[in-house]
């Protein structure tokens, strides 16, 4: 079944700090409406107090530090379809959030 990802970066939010409990309130309250509607997979933001794991093409897992772009932080919502309703709730999403989301269709895998 396509699912898709909502997401952004964490610098894409420029909320203040007294807005920023209606902002988690107003989210919250999306994406309940996204579970009760039966579209929700799941979702969350990047925990950027701890550092991530390096793991090479060899599969050696390392935990030195590294550049990552941007585009690794944020958050994030994997929704799956029913009658189209992931660019509707993508939009409600991004207010909610107060900042621009990406929307993007996962590749359909048969193994998962």
């Amino acid at each position: 079944m396509t699912k898709y990802l909502i997401s952004f970066p964490g610098s894409a939010m420029d909320i203040s700090d007294e807005d920023m409990a209606a902002v988690g309130e107003a989210a919250h309250a999306v994406i309940r409406e996204a579970k009760d509607a039966g579209v929700y997979v799941f979702g969350g933001g990047i925990n950027e107090d701890v550092a991530p794991l390096m793991v090479a093409a060899d599969g050696t897992v390392t935990t030195r530090p590294t550049r990552r772009p941007k585009e690794f932080d944020g958050g994030f919502c994997v929704l799956t379809p029913v009658a189209r309703s992931h660019r509707p709730m993508a939009a409600k999403i991004a207010k909610a959030c107060r900042c621009s989301q990406e929307l993007r269709e996962f590749g359909y895998d048969p193994e998962s």
